[in-house]
């Protein structure tokens, strides 16, 4: 299902431009995979160390709406450029607790070609040990695709500077 749901998502976000493509993600993954319990994506902000809350789809707001880089699984997923998977966050003393029914997590970086951070991809499950190598497969799929989709966006802009 993943590999199917990833080229989807892909054809669906051809035409659309970096925030609406965010939005369309998060609301996408929620409906799409059962034991996705919340869907975020944050973003870095200008300054570059802190991550802050962009669209989101869950039965509830988070009140991490802000977080410094070096602080909580999101913050050692962009300090460190990778891939996080915590298969039981009551074991896991840098998870900062959002939901109590929250049983693992895992949080992707949305890198540039260069390696520089834009944000990440941030799933919540009530499930524990609810992420796989297929997760993890669609969600830096999908992270690619997000990165790929900001670089044109970019891209663009730099033309009509010249």
């Amino acid at each position: 299902m993943p590999v199917e749901l990833l080229s989807q998502l892909r054809r669906e976000l051809e035409a659309k431009g970096f925030g609406d493509a965010c939005e369309h993600v998060v609301r996408r993954l929620r409906e799409a995979v059962p034991h996705y319990s919340w869907v975020g994506i944050y973003l870095l902000d200008e300054g570059g160390d802190e991550l802050v809350l962009g669209p989101w789809a869950g039965p509830a707001a988070t009140e991490h709406t802000r977080i410094p880089l070096g602080r909580g699984l999101c913050g050692l997923a962009a300090r460190e450029r990778r891939t996080v998977v915590v298969d039981d966050v009551s074991r896991d003393p840098r998870y900062l607790a959002c939901f109590p029914s929250t049983r693992s997590e895992i949080v992707v970086p949305i890198l540039t070609r260069e390696g520089r951070v834009l944000g990440e991809i941030d799933i919540d499950s009530d499930e524990r040990a609810a992420f796989g190598p297929q997760d993890r497969e669609l969600l830096e799929g999908l992270a690619r695709t997000l990165a790929e989709i900001w670089e044109r966006e970019h891209e663009h802009e730099h033309e009509h500077e010249r």
